[in-house]
């Protein structure tokens, strides 16, 4: 009996020991997965540009002078050689009354001394004399006439003016400003790029530009001229875009975010949540023989939430990218629809 209950309690101990060694088959992960295959991806050139009027011009006095009329709404749309305003013209009119009776005196006068040259009474100095002092009166009476032109201030172009900081009746000094007229019915839009990506771009390509005051508007437009100089300073293009507008709902002097799309290539992409990061290095998780496997790769850009594929993958392989937190290399995995208890007794039986 003595002999007997040693010999018992080692084979318990033995059988406990076996026990544990059988290890429970660990259940496979659930993930979701799509198919690696080709993308489209373009290189972009992003920058920021400063809104223009397609014409712009500050009309001013061009004299210091009385203010007899205003033309214009605040804000209002003007017509092509409409006029602005008017500067009191009263000293000038008499001033082209006067002008303009010294002419037709002085070419009264030269009729005479021609026929009396004709008849041999009259000297070719004195001829030469009184046509000088004729074409002299007639420029005098055309200096006037122009004075009063320029107190008539007119709109060189069609377009919306500003809003209105002078009134009828102000005397106002040679250069104050009147009005602004501008052409907005298209925006000029200028912005720089570096040199090294001056490649990227040409006259014709299609931009997208984006305003803060309209967030989810983006007008669309084109590239019209590239600066043939580079700035020395900043290494820098100076770059102008044209933007169709309508409905005037951009402004000169508006700040607007430039895309230009360049090349377009198509490459192998993946969602970014099928991309993991350690250090530099990135990887990806891919389906195989209802495994996990861990897959270095090379990435390029990011657009719309894919990331470019340089190399580590084929092409129709199944990436992970839902659960690629929980995963390690070679952990059991199974997809929506797949039942638990077959990936486990798959793992079971590879683990076997």
């Amino acid at each position: 009996m003595r002999i007997l209950l040693p010999s018992f309690l080692v084979t318990l101990t033995l059988a406990a020991c076996g026990g544990g060694e059988e290890k429970k088959a660990r259940p496979a992960a659930l993930v979701d997965a799509s198919q690696v295959g080709p993308r489209t991806f373009t290189d972009d050139v992003s920058a920021v540009g400063t809104a223009l009027a397609n014409e712009q011009v500050i009309l001013s006095a061009p004299v210091t002078e009385r203010i007899t009329s205003l033309n214009f709404a605040d804000g209002g749309y003007v017509a092509r050689g409409q006029v602005i305003a008017t500067l009191a013209v009263g000293q000038e009119r008499a001033e082209l009354a006067a002008a303009q009776a010294q002419s037709r005196q002085a070419q009264q006068q030269l009729e005479r001394i021609q026929a009396l040259k004709q008849r041999g009474f009259a000297t070719t100095a004195s001829l030469d004399q009184q046509v000088a002092l004729a074409s002299s009166a007639k420029a005098n009476a055309e200096l006037a006439r122009a004075s009063i032109g320029d107190r008539v201030i007119r709109a060189p172009f069609a377009g919306w003016v500003s809003l209105r900081t002078v009134s009828p009746g102000a005397i106002i000094s040679a250069g104050t400003p009147i009005a602004t007229v501008s052409d907005i019915s298209r925006i000029k839009l200028d912005f720089t790029i570096p040199e090294t990506r001056l490649s990227l771009i040409r006259a014709g390509q299609p931009i997208k530009a984006v305003s803060a005051a309209w967030p989810d508007k983006p007008f669309a437009g084109t590239i019209a001229t590239i600066d043939p100089v580079i700035d020395p300073a900043t290494r820098a293009v100076r770059v102008r875009a044209i933007l169709p507008n309508p409905d005037r709902a951009l402004k000169p002097g508006m700040l607007l975010t430039v895309n230009v799309m360049a090349r377009e290539r198509r490459s192998l992409g993946v969602p970014e949540l099928a991309v993991i990061g350690d250090g530099e290095e990135r990887f990806v998780f891919i389906v195989q023989d209802g495994k996990a496997k861990r897959v270095k790769v090379a990435t390029g850009v990011r657009q719309n939430g894919l990331v470019e594929v340089l190399d580590g993958l084929k092409g129709g392989e199944r990436v992970v990218t839902e659960g690629v937190v929980k995963l390690t290399d070679g952990v059991p995995v199974r997809l929506p629809g797949e039942r638990p208890e077959a990936k486990s007794a798959q793992a079971a039986r590879a683990a076997g």
